[in-house]
């Protein structure tokens, strides 16, 4: 018989690989089939299983650690949902994709017009002077229609965003120029950050004119991740302060998470304009393997981070003992009320940022998607080896799990199983899971 330490290495072994193993088995089965191999194992179907993981591994990363914590979150869905839903409404209703002017980017024609025709500045004499004689003559006349003057307008602002510099100091001398716009022209910009910086002179010499670039791009996809950060702290105050249970706290978050959604886009879906955030889950050359979507290597990226914080890192390692022993946790000192409120609103960033590739996914904010997203995730990460009493489970183990549940789902796709029948499998996969948590740690307690 081998020695107690040789037995403990190889049950850690066998925890540590089981994953893989029944990722390999998952995706066995499937090849089964004749008529399913021939495409299942082809680089175009494994591109679109990568994509498919992504939200699940982003979700499974935050869940990670709430449950190695000793905590459950069933409000990731809507938690999705609602973030997709608030990054399509910021898109739509502040964000350009472009910094040349659109029609709906005039406030006020007939000041604007005013103001142009009777030189109030330097900046309206030179834009005048810019003007065709006809486009001069159409402003002037009173009987041109305001879609004409628009046209025209836009036309003649277009024309200097897109040309050389506008800025010189003579001419906007008497404007006061915004700290972005100064901080832009001082960096002497070309191309693209050309103009931008001449769309924002123009923004500056006209305030009540000209509508607002109002929102960044970088600002759009930060307020849509602190979405999910924000109820993440909520969750976390309720269950560390209150000292209530994570299941029903969580549980009252999904319902008032998903009515949010709803109310705030109308009970619609908020379709979001052409942006840079449409290409991030994009599938490019759809029959290759590579190149993969950016969100593949963010969720890869990720992983590896979050590897390192939860075995290489103090943080890491107090997330674990709260996990195995809360009360021992306490007395050795750790804050356990504050880092529960950490931990959830870390994972809440995560789940926010799996709203963003949702919204990317389908390029709309749906306050119905993600319905039972949250089970998959726990699925995910119980399958990749975590205990749901706390105290145990890995980033990668989780991330295979995430790929399982994923190859899953694309291989019933590919059987031609009903909605219904892959429902059946998911849930009895989750069953397996807690099945085999409980087994675990009815081997480890003896």
């Amino acid at each position: 018989m081998g020695s107690p330490g040789s037995t403990i290495k190889i049950k850690k072994l066998l925890n540590l690989l089981g994953p893989f193993f029944g990722l390999l088995f998952v995706i066995g089965l499937f090849c089964l089939s004749s008529e399913v191999r021939p495409y299942f194992l082809t680089g175009a179907n494994f591109k679109i299983i990568l994509t498919q993981t992504v939200i699940v591994a982003i979700g499974a990363l935050g869940m990670t650690m709430i449950i190695v914590s000793g905590g459950i979150d069933l409000s990731v869905g809507s938690v999705v949902a609602l973030a997709s839903v608030v990054g399509a409404t910021l898109l739509v209703k502040g964000y350009r994709d472009s910094s040349v002017f659109s029609p709906d980017d005039i406030r006020d024609i007939p000041r604007l017009v005013s103001n142009l025709r009777t030189g109030t500045n330097p900046v309206s004499r030179f834009l005048w002077d810019q003007l065709p004689a006809e486009r001069k003559q159409l402003l002037a006349d009173a009987g041109s229609t305001p879609a004409q003057k628009t046209s025209a307008l836009i036309e003649a602002l277009n024309r200097l965003v897109r040309g050389p510099s506008l800025y010189e100091t003579q001419r906007f001398g008497g404007v006061a120029l915004s700290k972005e716009t100064r901080k832009l022209a001082e960096l002497n910009p070309q191309e693209a950050g050309l103009m931008r910086l001449n769309r924002l002179l123009l923004e500056d010499a006209y305030p009540m004119e000209l509508a607002k670039n109002r929102f960044s791009l970088m600002r759009v996809l930060a307020l849509t991740v602190l979405v999910g950060c924000g109820i993440g702290m909520l969750n976390g105050l309720a269950i560390a302060g209150l000292r209530m249970m994570p299941f029903i706290v969580t549980l009252g978050m999904m319902g008032i998470a998903r009515g949010t959604s709803k109310w705030l886009a109308g009970n619609q879906t908020v379709n979001a304009p052409e942006s840079p955030v449409n290409n991030i889950m994009a599938l490019v050359e759809p029959l290759e393997l590579f190149p993969l979507p950016s969100g593949v290597w963010i969720a890869v990226a990720l992983a590896a981070f979050m590897g390192v914080v939860m075995r290489q890192t103090v943080f890491g390692r107090y997330v674990f003992a709260i996990g195995s022993n809360e009360s021992t946790a306490r007395l050795c000192g750790i804050r356990v009320r504050l880092y529960k409120v950490v931990i959830y609103a870390f994972a809440g960033l995560f789940f926010g940022l799996a709203g963003l590739m949702q919204l990317s996914r389908l390029t709309q904010g749906d306050p119905t998607v993600a319905i039972g997203l949250e089970l998959d995730i726990i699925a995910a990460v119980v399958i990749g080896g975590a205990s749901l009493n706390g105290g145990a489970g890995s980033i990668l183990g989780s991330m295979i799990g995430a790929l399982i549940m994923a190859v899953l789902r694309n291989g019933s796709n590919q059987m031609g199983w009903p909605t219904f029948m892959q429902e059946i499998i998911i849930g009895i996969v989750i069953i397996l899971a807690v099945g085999l948590d409980r087994l675990r740690q009815s081997r480890t307690t003896t």
